[in-house]
């Protein structure tokens, strides 16, 4: 997989629809950081016509699982990534578009080395922050990713 924002689009829309149809997008990609966002829509939205948890979840475990996803193809080996736990914090109701960014990438880099120097499962905890176009927070979430290399 090559990862620019088409790519990673066209990969939600085959292998992850549910995000795709509720409006997620990549819209920035670099090394240390990822942004997604999603427009607050009727097919997304919770009967308090803001955007329902589930979707605003999404948009945050992908912001941070893309970065995961390419160090593991820059490394060169197999490693398996699943999230194992994950806490968020909602604090204004999510209308209009709201931007999921991860700026975490630093470390995930540094936690992929290890897993392959040791052959140990290693924990990284990424954070993603969700924020309104008045830029303004409406949730933070936090993912508990488990990252094992194959033997």
């Amino acid at each position: 997989m090559t990862f620019n924002i088409a790519s990673i689009n066209r990969f939600l829309l085959f292998q992850l629809p549910a995000a795709f149809f509720t409006g997620i997008r990549l819209t920035e990609l670099t090394e240390q950081k990822a942004v997604f966002t999603v427009k607050h829509r009727w097919i997304n939205q919770n009967p308090f016509r803001s955007m329902y948890f589930a979707v605003q979840a999404m948009a945050a475990e992908i912001s941070t699982g893309v970065l995961v996803m390419r160090s593991i193809q820059n490394s060169g080996q197999k490693i398996s990534m699943l999230v194992t736990h994950q806490t968020a914090d909602f604090t204004k109701k999510a209308t209009g578009k709201i931007r999921f960014i991860c700026e975490d990438g630093a470390t995930i880099d540094q936690v992929i080395l290890k897993a392959i120097q040791t052959g140990e499962g290693q924990e990284l905890v990424l954070r993603s922050m969700g924020y309104d176009e008045q830029n303004v927070v409406v949730s933070k979430f936090e993912f508990h990713w488990s990252i094992k290399a194959k033997s």
